[in-house]
């Protein structure tokens, strides 16, 4: 499965594009659409550059894993639930996905409503509640469930 264009848009309107490097709220180097591999304090990239790491990004982080995640437990997402996860994903890391309670209950019953508040536990960075994150995990969680 893969993101579609809301799922992109929803991503890019947290993430916004950067061409100069910057430290994150959390510390770390970034540039492009939340782009942190290799980035250093002086790196500078174009739009194009931008676009591309962001669709490599995209696939690598959330495409790729969360596919891989439900096909071997032969569960079937909506293209909102795959959405909202890809989108969740980008931003928490794969490894913490697969340490989540979101994802043991997603992957139980992708339609267990406690889900949503399971996004709303990821709104932090370095222990301090950040409200951005707090917004961005309650539109994660509306797409999730929207029909």
């Amino acid at each position: 499965m893969r993101a579609s264009d809301n799922a992109k848009a929803l991503i890019k309107s947290y993430e916004a594009l950067r061409l100069k490097a910057y430290k994150c709220p959390a510390g770390v180097w970034t540039i492009g659409y939340g782009h942190t591999k290799g980035v250093t304090p002086s790196m500078v990239i174009n739009r194009q550059c931008a676009e591309e790491l962001f669709a490599k990004d995209l696939y690598d982080i959330a495409e790729y894993p969360i596919s891989d995640i439900f096909y071997k437990a032969k569960v079937t997402l909506t293209q909102n639930q795959f959405d909202a996860l890809c989108s969740f994903v980008f931003n928490v890391g794969t490894t913490n996905f697969r340490k989540s309670t979101l994802l043991k209950k997603a992957l139980a019953n992708p339609n267990d409503k406690s889900i949503y508040n399971e996004f709303k536990k990821w709104n932090k960075s370095n222990k301090k509640e950040l409200k951005g994150l707090t917004i961005r995990r309650i539109r994660e969680a509306d797409l999730y469930f929207k029909e």
